[in-house]
């Protein structure tokens, strides 16, 4: 079975957000990491050359495809910021349509910059994510 590309590694989060090329991508990034940790309870940990994770699940699909993932994570990258996340389809588009200016798919919601968006509410989102997560994959 193939390996997933996206593990945890020992890499340097403040190294990885320090040579973000944007000061305001930055300042968002060092905010985002300051609101997961105090969300998940989690140190931040890299995922991959470029994803912010804080905590870990176990997750196995029907296929048999199993791995480890993060609770919840964020890439500040280039074009936008991108938070990842896994909610239940009743709570997606009631909470998407409070968060502000975004663009998102299936798993993920990009944001320009923080200004843009409700904090509360992103929290909201990264809390049920979390939560909805732990009922998909339990652990054991």
């Amino acid at each position: 079975m193939a390996k997933n590309k996206t593990a945890e590694t020992d890499s340097s989060v403040i190294d990885f957000i320090n040579a973000v090329d944007s000061e305001a991508k930055r300042n968002d990034a060092f905010e985002l990491v300051k609101t997961m940790k105090q969300i998940t309870g989690f140190e931040p940990k890299m995922w991959g050359p470029s994803i912010i994770g804080f905590g870990t699940y176990h997750y196995k699909y029907a296929s048999g495809h199993e791995g480890d993932a993060p609770l919840a994570a964020f890439s500040p990258r280039k074009a936008a910021t991108t938070v990842y996340f896994y909610l239940p389809e009743e709570k997606r588009e009631e909470l998407l349509s409070k968060l502000g200016k975004h663009k998102v798919s299936k798993a993920c919601i990009y944001i320009n910059k923080l200004a843009d968006i409700d904090i509360e509410v992103l929290k909201k989102i990264i809390l049920l994510s979390i939560e909805y997560t732990h009922n998909l994959y339990p652990s054991k």
